[in-house]
């Protein structure tokens, strides 16, 4: 793709120079891969479609849409494959540019000796520091605070390990290219980068058999890989080195900590994923410890080659000299190396605590046997007395290349690498209970009790100390298999550690039962012992619905209350999570109601829980767009209400998000670095927005309800009473096609309906993505505005209320938010493109209705925003990000053209069966996923 890459890039500031040249390179060698395995003949249809994309964008020219129609209507089978790919793989190329191009930018504001940039952990400890937070303050923090992205799986991006393995060194290859080379070096760079795509092109880019929970577990991983396992202890070392710099000392309290941990939900969701059972969380502990331990063993093996120190030359520690004696190495080769012989010794104990926790293959035999670790921090103690010999004896500086970081990993990671939350609906859970109680012939109808009633029926039973099961009975399918995940997570915390399994979530969380039925059935599985009054995995509500959140506070002060449940909380620290919801939430009520709602919920979360003197953790279900409550981490979570954070937050990392974010490590640390700054700033600083006092705050959020009332009313008027809109959705969107063609382990419906109240958020969100129109980020706002500013009854002139929303935008950090969120969606938004997908609604009458109204909605609020933000441009504040999103239209654009072409073949034409179709649709999904990088 020589010519196509060119007209890609916008003019711009000279900084973005390198990044047009690296994205051209990549065209180009994309082309010339393109032209050698597919003939000119490919090559030449490729850049036709690409023109006539072009065109139809900039003159939104009926004539070029009906060309592009045409032309890609002639396309044969294996042609439209080769085009599909062609974009696609140049969309993956396009975001490795990109990514590099931040590394590079960032280097060079390093460079400079710039003040530390927003966002940074410098720039966070300053504006502390300016504040007058000292320093035992922030050692407390650290101390303290858990801060822990969990990753999720989604079915949208599941890019097998030999695609990640080849970006990653297209890549490495590409940042090479900064620094001087010969130019035999630079012929020989462009080659392997030749090479390397060509491998691409000749890979599968994706699984086209039904993916596995299993499949979704070794695709989080590869994440670890790349990046977490080096990343997460590296960030640890800026963060104490931060600390020291800004307030002396030595950063110790960052140093010994561990506020950032890791966390997972696949293999461990069953919520509406019938996939996921015991033997499912058996195996993902498995392979994460596999994953874990394989990193130890191959760091302690490096160790031993570097840590070559002599008695000779050099004395050790008595702790050291102990250590190296109980190793099984006699060889006397190594009997005055003492650090080489102690590590052999952790080396033999490793694998024998690797083979006990179900390892298959150990790559290098130890020299002989040792006893198996009984726990990690038996093996960080080892570790230690490695590193204080050193201090002790002049070898400080040996410590930092390999051991700290070592060091920091196995407190960090343990043996389980990432706490493996459970999640289930709390239907599922009434269900079981009703047959326990049923079978023990404790209360026949327990699914019909009123809500107080089934209150105190648990609390009596679970003061009883016999369990309900009994094994002479027989159970259902169902019973069973919840039973043995909660019996398997007590096998898991035994194995792995206390770490391994500390969450249980419950969806639709609706009553306080729904909270006790989860502690009884821990009860009856061995994870909670009453007269301890310890409950070994959590129990955290999870509010969804509108409703819900609205009930949120006053569910947790009725829970709380609870003596037994007071008790556990006390065992717990005083501590208890609470899950939000994005996702459903806006599905439910909209984008701007679901963002109000949350933060309403929020804020009486806080004032119970200072009721309670509980210390509340938020756990923010987060997903890829902005209406499942995407967009940026940090401006997301400084932005929350006071009171919120406090050193605690758990949120969702899942889809390409995960992809975008951490598979570059750089890119992956800057990011971790972000959510600790935010973390760190919304937890200390002193709370006021931009000088805005309380009586003014009132107020915003007095307009803000308005607003949301009436952006709720203009949401679920389209979406829930509309007539044939769930027909225009399914037909207009690629909802079918997501659901269908084996993109993910979970069924895209809770239900085998076409019930939008029963379809998933992430299919229901991705799928306007993936048509462009990016409805559920920015529909319902326009509405909600414009009449607020034009109806009389609520009081002042329309320039005056104007100017108020104004205010909100300039001095209310959650209102400025949610409308640069906003704005990056309506940026990434489409209706040329949507017009197209339009097109396949049969019902001509249906179609322009809804596509009409929706037409009028994303105008009217396109006027709106500029009226309130003063900004006549999208994104006129993230100037890179519009040129990047600008960049990726010329080949994102053919992708949708395409993939609106391949599903009018699937669903109407006799292609259906063949599955070069399918590939198609996968291929163009994964495409314009990738394209859009927060879609999902």
């Amino acid at each position: 793709m020589d010519n196509p890459a060119a007209p890609i890039v916008q003019a711009g500031a000279d900084k973005d120079a390198p990044l047009k040249e690296d994205i051209r390179l990549l065209g180009r060698l994309l082309g010339d891969v393109l032209r050698d395995q597919e003939g000119d003949a490919v090559f030449d249809i490729v850049e036709t479609i690409r023109q006539t994309a072009v065109r139809f964008r900039r003159d939104y020219d009926p004539d070029a849409g009906e060309e592009l129609a045409t032309l890609l209507h002639k396309l044969t089978r294996d042609q439209t494959i080769s085009v599909v790919r062609a974009f696609s793989y140049f969309s993956h190329l396009a975001n490795i540019a990109e990514d590099q191009h931040h590394n590079r930018r960032r280097r060079a504001h390093l460079l400079k000796g710039s003040s530390p940039r927003s966002g940074s952990i410098g720039y966070a400890l300053g504006k502390l520091f300016e504040a007058g937070i000292g320093r035992e303050t922030v050692d407390e923090f650290f101390r303290d605070a858990l801060i822990s992205p969990v990753l999720t799986a989604h079915p949208t991006e599941v890019q097998r390990k030999s695609i990640l393995d080849a970006e990653h060194d297209i890549a490495r290859l590409l940042a090479e290219r900064d620094a001087p080379q010969t130019p035999k070096e630079r012929r020989r760079n462009e080659q392997l980068l030749h090479a390397r795509i060509a491998t691409l092109w000749q890979t599968r880019m994706l699984r086209y058999s039904k993916l596995t929970v299993a499949d979704e577990i070794e695709n989080a991983l590869s994440y670890y890989r790349i990046t977490f396992l080096r990343e997460v202890p590296a960030l640890y070392d800026d963060i104490e080195l931060e600390v020291a710099e800004q307030y002396g000392g030595d950063g110790s309290a960052a140093a010994h900590a561990s506020f950032l941990q890791m966390g997972s939900w696949i293999g461990g969701d069953r919520d509406g994923n019938p996939n996921v059972n015991a033997d499912t969380m058996r195996h993902a502990l498995t392979r994460q410890s596999t994953t874990i331990l394989d990193f130890y063993l191959d760091e302690v093996h490096a160790l031993g080659a570097e840590l070559s120190a002599s008695t000779l030359l050099v004395k050790v520690s008595p702790a050291l000299e102990q250590l190296a004696d109980a190793s099984p190495d006699a060889s006397p080769h190594r009997s005055d190396e003492p650090y080489r012989r102690a590590l052999i010794g952790i080396y033999a104990r490793l694998a024998a605590t690797a083979r006990e926790l179900g390892v298959g293959h150990i790559l290098r035999k130890e020299v002989g046997h040792a006893a198996p670790y009984l726990d990690p921090e038996l093996f960080a103690a080892d570790l230690e007395v490695l590193a204080d010999s050193l201090r002790q004896n002049h070898g400080a500086m040996l410590i930092q290349p390999r051991l700290a970081g070592l060091l920091r990993a196995a407190r960090i990671f343990g043996f389980h690498l990432a706490s493996l939350d459970m999640r289930q609906s709390s239907d599922i859970h009434e269900r079981v209970l009703a047959e326990l109680f049923a079978r023990a012939g404790v209360e026949a109808d327990y699914a019909g009790m009123e809500e107080e009633e089934k209150r105190a029926l648990i609390l009596r039973e679970l003061e009883q100390p016999r369990p309900l099961f009994s094994p002479y009975e027989s159970y259902g399918d169902e019973t069973n298999s919840e039973l043995a995940i909660l019996r398997a997570a007590r096998e898991i915390r035994l194995r792995y550690g206390p770490r391994a399994i500390r969450n249980y979530i419950i969806s639709h969380t609706e009553t306080v039962s729904d909270l006790l039925e989860v502690l009884l059935l821990q009860k009856e599985t061995g994870l909670m012992r009453v007269s301890a009054g310890v409950s070994d995995a959590m129990v955290i509500p999870l509010f969804e619905t509108i409703p819900d959140l609205q009930r949120a506070a006053g569910i947790m002060d009725e829970w709380m209350a609870i003596p037994l449940v007071a008790g556990i909380i006390e065992k717990q620290g005083r501590l208890q999570e609470v899950m939000l919801g994005y996702s459903d939430s806006n599905k439910d009520g909209g984008f701007l109601t679901s963002n109000w709602e949350l933060y309403q919920a929020e804020l009486k979360l806080v004032e119970v829980f200072a009721q309670r003197q509980v210390k509340l953790r938020l756990f923010h279900g987060r997903g890829g767009t902005v209406g499942r409550g995407g967009g940026p981490s940090y401006d997301a979570i400084r932005a929350q209400p006071p009171g919120t954070v406090n050193g605690q937050i758990r949120l969702t990392e899942q889809g390409e998000i995960i992809a975008s974010k951490f598979s570059n490590p750089e890119i992956g640390r800057r990011n971790l670095e972000l959510l600790v700054a935010a973390t760190l700033e919304a937890s200390l600083m002193p709370h006021h927005v931009n000088g805005v006092d309380a009586e003014r705050l009132q107020r915003f959020e007095s307009v803000m309800a308005e607003l949301s009332n009436r952006a709720y009313k203009a949401y679920r008027n389209l979406v829930y009473e509309t007539p044939g809109f769930t027909d225009y959705f399914f037909e207009g969107t690629p909802i079918a096609e997501i659901a269908e063609l084996n993109l993910g382990s979970r069924p895209a419906s809770r239900k085998s309906t076409r019930r939008i109240e029963d379809l998933r958020a992430i299919p229901w969100g991705f799928s306007w993505g993936q048509c462009r129109l990016l409805l559920p980020g920015w529909f319902g706002f326009a509405s909600s505005v414009t009449s607020w500013l034009e109806d009389a009854s609520v009081g002042g002139e329309r320039d005056a209320k104007l100017e108020e929303l104004r205010a909100m935008y300039r001095d209310w950090p959650f209102f400025a938010t949610l409308l640069s969120n906003m704005d990056m969606v309506l940026a990434k938004t489409d209706l040329a493109i949507a017009s197209r997908y339009a097109g396949l609604v049969s019902d001509a009458g249906l179609r322009e209705r809804i596509f009409r109204r929706i037409s009028a909605e994303h105008g009217e609020t396109i006027r709106t925003l500029e009226a309130i933000t003063g900004a006549t441009e999208r994104l006129a504040g993230n100037p890179l990000l519009a040129r990047s999103i600008q960049n990726r239209f010329a080949y994102l654009d053919p992708l949708n053209h395409l993939q609106v072409e391949l599903i009018h073949r699937r669903r109407k034409l006799a292609d259906n069966a063949d599955p070069r179709v399918h590939r198609g649709i996968h291929l163009s999904i994964n495409g314009v996923a990738a394209g859009l990088r927060n879609t999902g």
